[in-house]
């Protein structure tokens, strides 16, 4: 059996925080007195006035579309990006306003495209989002034939009060874990090596993106909300320390959640568990941090301590 790495895949986590790292400085000379913060966050910050800011984040879904395709279930994809963007601008205390979405083909057939916008819209409406629209582009000879992209950039608003930035994480707050759906729209470059031309359970891997609108919400009108983290790519320890104050880090329980059964799949087709937690979410699709005196009924999933 083949090494069941996503860098064996083809993708390199490490090449991809090298980017980030290299353009940091040179997105820096571009800032205005009203860009805050640096990149790296999972959405920019933009200030309109002294009282309210703008949250941006631009993402795509990747290549699920190449196994969604396959299966027929494209509406979910449409799904996985709004979601994916919304949830972004969701870790800094802000509401969504708008979508707009980017669909690229060797030759764009209207069917796929409908099926692409409508699971959009309609995680869309359930977050109050407009889809404002966007760009449809045919591309022949830079996208293989019978294969499509699709991206999206989400952009909210939040009153300054209300920002959250994680500032005010302190060692001793715990981080709740809320349930993904399974995989969302991460990794699936290694999930096609493993079933490469074979048949495949599209309801085992790849249920969409879940939206955590109504569970922020819920958690910040009882609770002291001090993070919020989209676990996407990189896994629950490749994104929760971007949101954390130099000097702290997670410990989390891993054992403290129940795994969708897709990760038990992941691990019988040979991806050891270094691996998964490198890349998977592993069941947990986003994370709040919170002081432990808030943490009510939730599912803590670990704490912060000093470095």
């Amino acid at each position: 059996m083949s090494e069941r790495t996503y860098a064996a895949a083809g993708v390199s986590l490490a090449a991809a925080d090298g980017v980030v790292e290299r353009l940091r400085s040179v997105v820096a000379t571009t800032a205005t007195p009203s860009a805050l913060g640096s990149i790296g966050g999972f959405a920019g910050l933009y200030a309109l006035d002294e009282r309210r800011l703008l949250v941006a984040s631009t993402d795509g879904v990747g290549s699920k579309l190449v196994l969604a395709r396959r299966a027929g279930r494209l509406r979910w994809c449409g799904a996985d990006l709004a979601a994916h963007c919304i949830n972004d601008v969701l870790t800094t205390g802000a509401d969504p306003l708008f979508l707009l979405d980017y669909v690229a083909a060797s030759r764009i057939e209207l069917d796929q495209v409908a099926e692409l916008v409508e699971g959009a819209a309609e995680v869309c409406r359930t977050a109050g989002c407009a889809l404002l629209g966007g760009e449809t582009a045919e591309l022949p000879g830079i996208y293989r034939e019978g294969e499509l992209d699709l991206a999206g950039t989400c952009v909210g608003l939040v009153d300054r009060r209300d920002l959250i930035d994680g500032s005010r994480v302190e060692a001793g707050d715990v981080v709740i874990g809320f349930a993904s759906a399974g995989l969302h729209a991460n990794g699936f470059t290694l999930v096609r090596s493993i079933v490469g031309e074979d048949d495949f359970d599209a309801d085992l891997l790849l249920p969409p993106t879940r939206l955590y609108v109504d569970e922020v919400r819920a958690l910040r009108a009882r609770a002291d909300v001090r993070a919020l983290a989209h676990v996407t790519g990189g896994g629950i320890l490749g994104n929760l320390p971007r949101v954390l104050p130099r000097g702290l880090h997670p410990e989390l329980e891993w054992e403290a959640w129940d795994r969708p059964p897709v990760f038990a799949w992941l691990e019988e087709h040979g991806v050891e568990e270094d691996e998964l937690r490198r890349v998977f979410n592993l069941g947990i699709g986003y994370c709040a941090i919170v002081p432990a005196a808030d943490a009510g009924d939730a599912t803590v999933i670990g704490r912060i301590v000093a470095a």
